[in-house]
């Protein structure tokens, strides 16, 4: 096996290795769950614990925990009928559920179900009861012993006003506990997804009270998750310092997935930070006021299936109201898609230490996003994300062309080397150690670096995982339309040639065992043939083991890359492209034949008066071996100085 086939495989099996290995080697191990409890379903109002496993003492009492009921689900709608104040922005439709104050009525007014225009607004919070409850609240406990009478779940508040929350119009919530303690909340919202509360306390009593504010999102039910390691799905939160979590634990950011956090709690506390759940696209998130002590939990109560309950929840240190006196706090929610620069935007103007998180950039973050701001910078230019990604491309080819022309050239040359090379194999036959320190020999002497070969396929992987996270996590990619039937860019390509591109009617992943394989559309077709062409343009190795590992490897790709997002898809069916066209032309101007057409078979159609044995030698499997001889022959005669003409005609006969 010569150098260059030799490093040219092994670029192809470090690919496909870095493809099935990524979230091995750069995907944390599961840690020790440290903070493990054996939490069964709790009865409302049981005391739970707080940091350490201990139950709550006179530092402050335990959180209200909703019980996990196991009664008839209802509908929606039916949970929707209570008294609310409706919420109405450019973003967002729903309301507050004025029994208990709670936030459990979200629909994205930007986003659909699917790409069908039909197709129902995205929910995103839930009443209790429903199917898939998840709702967010904030309220106050009162010191471990004392009967404060705080509002909770049951708590009926008052609306001051009968509109509905606006960006313009505020709303305020009032509660009156008849026990000398008056609970204002004021809600303010944005035009996108971000919410104000800010909750007072009127202490009306003849002595100061202490309470604990306290903020939490819960979720019942699993939801449907990706499970894909390279995306977080559940639980997630930032804090000041150094927390395992169980999970995942990068720099200050701490993520439980759903089924990992059934049973377990974890506990941390923090001066600064959020805390919520989030799914690929969507999320509910908490900012306590930062500068101040709290304690986080994560935690999941087991259930029956559909019933397991997902909270995550702070506990702000004592707020003292003297006798006479009023108090406040503030909390922010974000409660809606995860729109990168939105995100960003927010993480400053409401300095939220490291929102930007709440995306799942990865752990190669700097690649990850700048790649994003590319796409989006050309996705405003040109108005499609699909052109976005043909420009990125094409652009990197232009920025790497130092480094491939360098490879391409020295391959150019090793092609070159080919006569001498196929001469040394003749001269040292079986004496492998002999062959490889005389081609080595040669390498240094031509200058020639063999591994040369490997780097621009190499020098494409980052690349690929960068776009590859960035087609897969951000909101900006759902649903973005290319040309044709490409509608969403994050979805892999939805023809199929095995119902023959939707003509028969029959959907060929629903086979059992097998259906995954069968995913094959027209731009996974488009990427396997772009890439047996660029594998034409080198000379068919000559040993028979090399050309099958040769054959087969675009079809291998076709079926890996079909379940693929169809964006990244046409990446490398246009970087393939762009390959073909650069190794070409280099190899051209280094004075090296391009056999495309004869690797290809399809010489004989562009040339004329081919003579039969000339046909029969293109159709031999042993044809690249037979050219590499007769070039052998033909430089040694070339190189003969002093021949006679005589002489060199019987070497060319």
């Amino acid at each position: 096996m010569d150098e260059n086939n030799r490093n040219f495989i092994l670029a192809i099996v470090l690919s496909i290795g870095v493809l099935f290995a990524w979230q091995y080697f750069f995907v944390p191990k599961h840690p020790q769950q440290q903070a493990e409890t054996q939490q069964q379903q709790a009865e409302p109002g049981t005391p739970q614990p707080r940091a350490g496993g201990e139950a709550a003492s006179g530092a402050g009492g335990a959180l209200p925990q909703p019980s996990i009921t196991q009664a008839p689900l209802q509908s929606r709608e039916a949970a929707l009928a209570g008294p609310r104040v409706a919420i109405d922005t450019p973003s967002l439709k729903g309301s507050i559920n004025l029994k208990g104050g709670r936030f459990d009525d979200l629909v994205l007014e930007k986003y659909r179900d699917t790409v069908a225009k039909d197709s129902p607004n995205v929910v995103l919070l839930s009443p209790a009861g429903t199917p898939q409850a998840y709702y967010t609240e904030q309220g106050f406990v009162a010191e471990a012993g004392k009967d404060l009478g705080v509002p909770g779940a049951d708590t009926l508040w008052k609306a001051e006003s009968p509109g509905a929350l606006t960006p313009q119009s505020p709303v305020t919530l009032t509660y009156d506990n008849g026990k000398g303690l008056i609970f204002t909340r004021t809600v303010s919202v944005d035009d996108n997804y971000m919410f104000t509360l800010t909750d007072a306390v009127a202490n009306t009593t003849s002595e100061p009270v202490t309470l604990h504010p306290y903020g939490r999102v819960l979720r019942d039910g699993l939801p449907h998750t990706q499970a894909y390691y390279i995306l977080h799905e559940g639980l997630i939160g930032v804090v000041d310092h150094a927390v395992d979590c169980g999970h995942i634990f990068r720099s200050t950011l701490c993520d439980v997935a759903y089924k990992s956090a059934i049973g377990k709690l974890f506990t941390f506390t923090s001066t600064s930070g959020w805390l919520g759940i989030t799914d690929k696209y969507w999320a509910a998130v908490l900012v306590p006021e930062q500068g101040k002590n709290f304690e986080g939990r994560f935690q999941g109560t087991p259930g029956e299936p559909g019933r397991e309950r997902f909270q995550t929840d702070y506990h702000l240190g004592p707020l003292t109201v003297g006798a006479g006196d009023k108090a406040e706090t503030k909390v922010f929610m974000f409660a809606g898609a995860k729109e990168v620069n939105l995100v960003d935007n927010y993480e400053k103007a409401y300095s939220i230490p490291k929102f930007d998180l709440l995306i799942d950039w990865g752990w190669f973050y700097f690649l990850t996003k700048p790649m994003f701001f590319a796409l989006d910078f050309f996705f405003k230019l040109v108005g499609n994300f699909g052109l976005a990604i043909l420009i990125i491309t094409f652009i990197i080819k232009l920025v790497l062309f130092p480094l491939a022309n360098k490879s391409y050239v020295s391959m150019s040359k090793m092609k070159k080397l080919q006569p001498e090379l196929v001469r040394l194999k003749e001269r040292y036959g079986d004496d492998r150690m002999r062959q490889q320190q005389a081609m080595m020999e040669l390498y240094k002497k031509e200058k020639v670096n063999p591994a040369s070969g490997c780097l621009p396929i190499l020098v494409q992987i980052p690349v690929f995982f960068a776009l590859y996270k960035v087609l897969f996590v951000t909101i900006e990619m759902r649903h973005a339309p290319f040309f044709g039937w490409i509608k969403d860019l994050s979805a892999p390509d939805p023809t199929n040639v095995f119902n023959l591109f939707g003509l028969l009617p029959f959907d060929p992943s629903q086979v059992p065992v097998v259906g995954h394989l069968l995913m094959i559309g027209v731009w996974p077709l488009i990427m396997g043939l772009t890439m047996f062409v660029q594998m034409r343009l080198n000379p068919a190795p000559p040993d028979p083991v090399q050309q099958k590992v040769f054959a087969w490897m675009p079809l291998f790709f076709t079926f890996l890359l079909a379940s693929f997002p169809a964006g990244l898809v046409i990446y490398w069916a246009w970087n393939n492209s762009l390959s073909v066209i650069q190794q070409s032309v280099i190899m051209s101007r280094q004075g090296v034949d391009i056999p495309l057409f004869d690797n290809l078979g399809l010489k004989k159609f562009f040339s004329k008066g081919t003579p039969k044995n000339a046909e029969s030698d293109a159709e031999s499997p042993k044809v690249e071996t037979k050219t590499l001889k007769r070039q052998a022959k033909r430089a040694k005669a070339e190189s003969a100085k002093g021949e006679t003409k005589s002489a060199e005609s019987g070497t060319e006969s």
